[in-house]
């Protein structure tokens, strides 16, 4: 992608310094991105944990582990630490954090005293949520729908608010810093359309962080202010309108479904041509889609309010916007499928979990036209086929693109190699586990089953049971990359520059990369992706 410029040997950005201080004061966007990884994993060990509890409480119909205010809780913190504290940041501030100024070709983002600060205000967000878990939980949901959150919960909710209140800055400053770097720090030669598809979905995902966040904290504020000051913002009591919750808080967090997928999305685009050994088949498609899904989620928010009241033409409107959002999501899957195509495929760890993606979303967003239908969306409303959905898009999508960015990378963020034959077992394991865990909920869901009850008719109890021992085999899936992803940091085979041949200029760095990332600025000279013609020999 760029005139290769010799590296002599030098220090490289994780022996830079040693010590505590060095790594909680650094401005290195490498290092920030390790301490994201870290807390950030911390936060998916716990909502997991969450989760098997859940599951387990629905292997009986009678609900006999926990009591029914325990497990509204524990769905509760579940939704709210995988949602903010997981899903949300993960690529962004992982992958993008470490890669964004290596694809660019950049030292380091525009502002890293920024970039640190934004890791500090999310870990301060999370101890105010933990701490809301720790001292008793919280029990409206993770959508803090009012009246309830503002009024009748007897349980930890403005701390809980706080806490997230307090992230979503993280998210802004994160989205701020990603934006003025590509705009401002690209290398010479690289140009809009010579970027990398990863960049620009993080673009994409930058505009969300920055247009949407802000209307999440005030919704979460107001919440805030009715609950201790009862003003009457929500509670129809005094005057309030509790449906002006559900208007401020889907306008943010629908959008936030695409924060959460299009950082994937970008992630497979990157795997999918490394590993045909091909060009993005249309390349300039795949880009704008990225920006029409930022663009177009801002106008959906209504589908989740079909069951709310609002006028029928509301609905209707609403209904077709959302049929529209998945025009760009389909071009997506088209294209990928079509680079696929008379390449040369090599099924690496990496582009296990991208095939994983592309069927687990299809799923999903197929899914998401029969809710996008008002007919269907009014039979499955509130039901376990909503929460099925939801899993096949976060869970099947975002994961498995974080699993596969993860391992695509990490040669180059740590220097070293994994085992290869144990990353393969993982992806299959976590693959059949999430179908196991999540399908036999769109039937529960269909056949009337609602969501968050702890107890449930008999008639329902062998799916629930599917569903609970796929929830056991997906939590191994998950445990494994986190075993032998450890092990690699110390006992894996050093890894070369660019062990999988890929192109961009992050792979034209040492692994692990030096602190300044590049000795010499690159200069680029072809466009993206310019591998070998079809059938060249993959790695």
């Amino acid at each position: 992608m760029s005139v290769a410029l010799a590296q002599p040997e030098r220090p490289d950005y994780l022996n830079d310094g040693y010590g505590i201080k060095s790594w909680l004061l650094t401005r290195d966007h490498k290092r920030i991105a390790l301490l994201y990884l870290a807390s950030i994993t911390l936060f998916f060990v716990l909502g997991g944990i969450f989760a098997l509890i859940i599951r387990l409480e629905l292997l009986t119909p009678a609900g006999d582990l926990v009591t029914s205010q325990t497990y509204n809780k524990l769905f509760t913190m579940h939704g709210v630490i995988m949602v903010f504290f997981f899903l949300i940041p993960s690529i962004p501030a992982v992958l993008g954090n470490f890669l964004i100024p290596l694809m660019v070709g950049a030292r380091d983002l525009a502002f890293p005293r920024l970039n640190l600060l934004s890791w500090y205000v999310y870990v301060v967000g999370g101890v105010f949520t933990l701490t809301a878990a720790i001292t008793g939980g919280v029990d409206t949901g993770w959508t803090f729908y009012t009246p309830y959150s503002s009024t009748y919960s007897n349980t930890h909710v403005v701390l809980t608010v706080v806490g997230v209140f307090i992230t979503g800055f993280s998210s802004i400053l994160t989205g701020l810093n990603f934006i003025v770097t590509i705009h401002k720090m690209r290398a010479p030669g690289l140009s809009w359309f010579r970027l990398p598809l990863f960049v620009w979905s993080m673009y994409a995902t930058s505009m969300i962080f920055i247009l949407g966040t802000p209307v999440l904290a005030i919704s979460l504020v107001l919440v805030g202010l009715e609950r201790i000051f009862r003003i009457g913002i929500f509670d129809p009591h005094i005057g309030g309108d509790p449906l002006l919750f559900q208007h401020l808080f889907w306008f943010y967090s629908h959008p936030a479904v695409y924060i959460m997928i299009l950082p994937s999305m970008g992630v497979v685009s990157e795997i999918i041509t490394c590993f045909s050994r091909k060009r993005a088949f249309g390349y300039n498609f795949i880009a704008f889609s990225s920006v029409a899904i930022a663009v177009l989620g801002f106008l959906v928010w209504g589908h989740h309010m079909f069951v709310s009241g609002q006028s029928v033409a509301a609905g209707v409107i609403f209904s077709g916007l959302s049929f529209l959002v998945a025009i760009p999501s389909a071009i997506k899957v088209f294209n990928w499928t079509a680079t696929l195509y008379k390449g040369s495929v090599s099924y690496q760890t990496p582009m296990l979990y991208a095939f994983g993606f592309i069927g687990l979303f299809t799923i999903g967003g197929l899914t998401g036209l029969f809710l996008a239908t008002l007919g269907v969306d009014v039979h499955v409303h509130d039901t376990y086929f909503i929460i099925a959905h939801f899993h096949y898009i976060m869970v099947g999508g975002a994961v498995m693109g974080y699993l596969g960015g993860i391992h695509f990378w990490w040669p180059k963020i740590s220097g070293r190699m994994y085992p290869e034959w144990w990353g393969r077992v993982a992806a299959v394991v976590v693959f059949l586990g999430f179908n196991l865990t999540f399908f036999p909920q769109f039937i529960l869901g269909y056949l009337g089953m609602p969501r968050r009850y702890h107890a449930y008719p008999p008639e329902f109890q062998v799916l629930n049971v599917m569903s609970t021992a796929g929830a056991s085999i997906l939590g191994i899936g998950y445990l494994l990359p986190l075993v032998y992803l450890t092990w690699s940091m110390r006992y894996g085979p050093k890894a070369s520059a660019n062990p999988w041949a890929a192109k961009g200029l992050e792979w034209e760095t040492t692994s692990p990369p030096p602190t300044e990332n590049f000795l010499e600025t690159p200069i680029v000279t072809e466009e993206a992706y310019a591998y070998a013609a079809p059938g060249a020999t993959h790695v």
